[in-house]
C-alpha cells in the first residue's frame, strides 16, 4: 500500500499579511553589513589594481595613480599591449575558471537562478584580476560588471559559512553585488534599484532590507576610500520648451534603437567567434588585436573612459572627436566583449549613449551635456531593461535631481523600444543560448491571493468510517471520483481512500470484514482550511504527494470541502482571462468583447 509522506515541519500556516517577513531578516541584515564593508574594500582594491596594470602596461610606472589613456602616442605597442592582455585572460580562463569570461552580470544572474546562489572562491579572486588585466591593457570596459560579480561572490561565500536557505543566500549575494556597484559609482539608490530590477527577481523585505543595508554600508565607507560626492558633478538648467519632454522621449527612442542594433551585433559577433577554427582560449587575444587597432584611430576609446564621460557632460569635446569615440568605442567594445574577455558594460554604455545624446543635442536647445546625460541614462535603462535604475543612476552620478522627469521620459521610452524590438536583453541572451529561460516581469502570485474556499468543491461524496471494506470498494468502483474522504459519525475526516488503495485491498484479500476507518486511520492526513491561501495548499500537496486535500472547519474539524489539482487550475484560468479577455463598457454595460490570441 502506498504510504503517504509526513508533512515537513516547515509547511506551516503563517499569519496572513501584506508581507512574509519574519525575524530572520534581522540576521540577514547583520550579515549584509559585513558583506557591504568587504565588497567596498574589494572595489577599492579592483580600481587600484586596474590603475597598477594600466601604469605598468602603458607608462612603465609602478604605482596606482589613475591615468587616462587619452594622451598616449599611437605606436605598435598600442596594438600589442591589448593582444598580450587578451592572451593572459584566455590562459586564466582556460586553466583557472571559465566563469571569468564575459562582463559579470549574466554570470551573477545564472548563479542566482540556476546555481543556488553559490559562487566559488576561485571566481572571487580570478574575476577582478582578469578584469584589471583586461581594462588595464586597454580593454574598453568598466569596472562595475566585474565588481558586481566579485561582490556577489563575497556575499555568496560568506553566506555559505552559515545554515541558510537558497533564497537567503541569494539576498546576501545580491547585497554584495549592489554594495560593490555603490562603492564604484557612489550611487546607492540606483544600486538598490538595479538589484530589484535585474538581480533579485523579487521584491520582498527578506531581500530588500539586507541589500539596502549593504549598500548604505558601502555608501558610508566610500568617502574613506574614494573621492566624496558625485562621480561626475554636473548641473544643467536646460529651460526646455513646452515640447521638451517629447524631445527627451526622442532621445530615448534613439537610444532604444541604438541599443537594439548593438545587442544584435554583439551576438552575431559571438556567433562568428564560435565558428573560428581556434580554441576559445585564443579569442580574447583576437579581440585585443581589434582593440589595439581601434586605439591607433582614437586612443580615448581605450580603457574605462571615465574622463570621456566627464568631457561629454561638460562639452569639452569637438564634433569629430565625439563621432570617432562613438564609432570606435562601439566597434572595439563589441568585438572584445564577443571574444569572451573580462570586463563590464555600464561604462561603455554610458559613453556610447552620451556620445549619441551629444550628437542629437546639436539639433536641440540647451547644452550638449544635458542631452548627453539623457543619452547615457536612456542607453543604460534600455539596454539593461532597467529604466528606473538608469534614471536614478544619472541623478546620483551627477548630483542634479532637477532633470529627473526628463530622465524618466528618456529611459522609459528606450525601455519600451527595446522590449518591443528584442525578446532578450544583452544580459539574458547569453543565458538563453545556454538553454535557460528567464522572465523579468514581476507579478503577485495569484495563488497567494486566492483563498481555498473560492475554488474548493463544497459538495463532497464521503465514505463512512464504519463501512465495511468490501462495501466501500464496491462504492468506489461504481462511483465517479478517484478518491473519497473517510469520515466518522460527526463528519470529521479520519483518512482518504483512493481507487488505487481499493485495488490493492482487493488483490491483497482478507480485508472484506474490516472497517474502512481502521485501514485508513493509521495514515497521516493532510488538511487545509477554507481561509488558507491556495499557495499554502500547493505547498502541502507538494510536501505530501497528495493530489487531493480535505478542507475542514478550523474549529470543529468537520469536512466542508475537497481541493483537487484540477480546482487549482481555476486560479490559472482566471489569471489568463484577466490578461487576454478585452471588454469595452459604456454606462456600465458591456458593449464589446474580444479575446486576444493565445501567446
Amino acid at each position: 500500500m502506498p504510504v503517504r509522506r509526513e508533512i515537513p515541519d516547515q509547511i506551516v500556516r503563517r499569519p496572513l499579511g501584506d508581507f512574509s517577513a519574519d525575524p530572520r531578516v534581522l540576521i540577514l541584515l547583520g550579515m549584509a553589513l559585513v558583506i557591504g564593508g568587504a565588497a567596498t574594500l574589494a572595489a577599492a582594491g579592483l580600481l587600484r589594481l586596474i590603475a597598477l596594470v594600466t601604469n605598468l602596461s602603458w607608462f612603465g610606472a609602478l604605482d596606482t595613480v589613475p591615468r587616462s589613456l587619452a594622451g598616449i602616442t599611437p605606436s605598435p605597442w598600442t596594438v600589442l599591449i591589448p593582444v598580450i592582455g587578451g592572451l593572459v585572460i584566455g590562459l586564466m580562463a582556460r586553466y583557472g575558471s571559465e566563469k571569468i569570461r564575459g562582463h559579470g552580470i549574466p554570470e551573477a544572474i545564472e548563479a542566482i537562478l540556476i546555481g543556488r546562489s553559490r559562487m566559488s572562491a576561485k571566481v572571487a579572486v580570478l574575476k577582478p584580476v582578469s578584469s584589471a588585466i583586461s581594462i588595464g591593457t586597454g580593454g574598453p570596459f568598466g569596472a562595475e560588471g566585474p565588481i558586481i560579480m566579485t561582490g556577489g561572490a563575497i556575499g555568496s561565500l560568506f553566506a555559505q559559512l552559515f545554515h541558510l536557505s537558497d533564497a537567503e543566500r541569494k539576498a546576501l549575494l545580491v547585497a554584495g553585488a549592489a554594495a560593490g556597484m555603490t562603492a564604484i559609482f557612489g550611487t546607492p539608490v540606483a544600486a538598490v534599484l538595479l538589484a530589484v530590477e535585474l538581480l533579485l527577481f523579487e521584491w520582498r523585505p527578506r531581500s530588500f532590507v539586507p541589500v539596502t543595508a549593504a549598500v548604505l554600508t558601502a555608501a558610508a565607507l566610500r568617502p574613506l576610500l574614494f573621492e566624496a560626492g558625485p562621480l561626475f558633478p554636473f548641473t544643467s538648467d536646460p529651460a526646455l520648451p513646452g515640447w521638451g519632454l517629447i524631445a527627451c522621449a526622442g532621445i530615448g527612442l534613439l537610444a532604444g534603437l541604438l541599443s537594439g542594433v548593438l545587442t544584435t551585433l554583439l551576438y552575431r559577433l559571438e556567433d562568428a567567434f564560435e565558428h573560428l577554427p581556434l580554441h576559445w582560449m585564443w579569442w580574447p587575444a583576437i579581440g585585443g588585436l581589434f582593440v589595439g587597432l581601434g586605439g591607433l584611430i582614437e586612443p580615448r576609446a581605450l580603457g574605462v573612459g571615465y574622463d570621456v564621460i566627464g568631457d561629454l557632460l561638460n562639452g569639452d569635446l569637438a564634433l569629430r572627436a565625439v563621432l570617432l569615440i562613438l564609432v570606435v568605442k562601439a566597434a572595439i567594445w563589441l568585438v572584445a566583449l564577443a571574444s569572451g574577455t573580462s570586463g563590464g558594460v555600464l561604462a561603455p554604455l554610458l559613453i556610447l549613449g552620451g556620445a549619441m545624446g551629444w550628437l542629437a543635442g546639436l539639433l536641440l536647445p540647451g547644452a550638449h551635456g544635458f542631452w548627453a546625460l539623457l543619452g547615457m541614462a536612456a542607453m543604460l535603462g534600455g539596454t539593461m531593461r532597467a529604466p528606473l535604475t538608469g534614471a536614478l543612476f544619472a541623478v546620483e552620478l551627477t548630483g542634479d535631481v532637477r532633470i529627473l522627469g526628463a530622465l524618466l521620459a528618456a529611459t522609459v521610452t528606450a525601455y519600451a523600444v527595446t522590449v518591443l524590438l528584442l525578446k532578450r536583453s544583452i544580459l539574458t541572451e547569453k543565458l538563453a543560448r545556454r538553454g535557460q529561460h528567464i522572465t523579468r516581469e514581476y507579478a503577485v502570485d495569484p495563488y497567494a491571493l486566492t483563498r481555498v474556499r473560492e475554488v474548493m468543491v463544497r459538495e463532497v461524496d464521503v465514505l463512512d468510517a464504519e463501512t465495511g471494506v468490501a462495501e466501500a470498494v464496491a462504492t468506489m468502483e461504481a462511483g465517479r471520483h478517484q478518491a473519497y474522504p473517510v469520515v466518522d459519525g460527526a463528519r470529521r475526516p479520519v483518512g482518504l481512500a483512493s481507487r488505487g488503495q481499493a485495488l490493492h485491498w482487493t488483490l491483497e484479500g482478507g480485508h472484506g470484514a474490516e472497517r474502512l476507518g481502521a485501514l485508513v486511520a493509521g495514515l497521516p492526513l493532510a488538511t487545509v482550511h477554507p481561509d488558507d491561501v491556495v499557495a499554502h495548499a500547493l505547498d502541502v500537496m507538494t510536501a505530501t504527494g497528495q493530489g487531493r486535500l480535505v478542507v475542514t472547519d478550523p474549529e470543529s474539524g468537520v469536512i466542508v470541502g475537497l481541493l483537487t489539482r484540477r480546482d487549482l487550475l481555476q486560479v490559472r484560468a482566471t489569471t489568463v482571462r484577466a490578461e487576454t479577455e478585452r471588454r469595452a463598457f459604456r454606462a456600465g454595460l458591456r458593449i464589446r468583447r474580444t479575446t486576444a490570441p493565445s501567446r
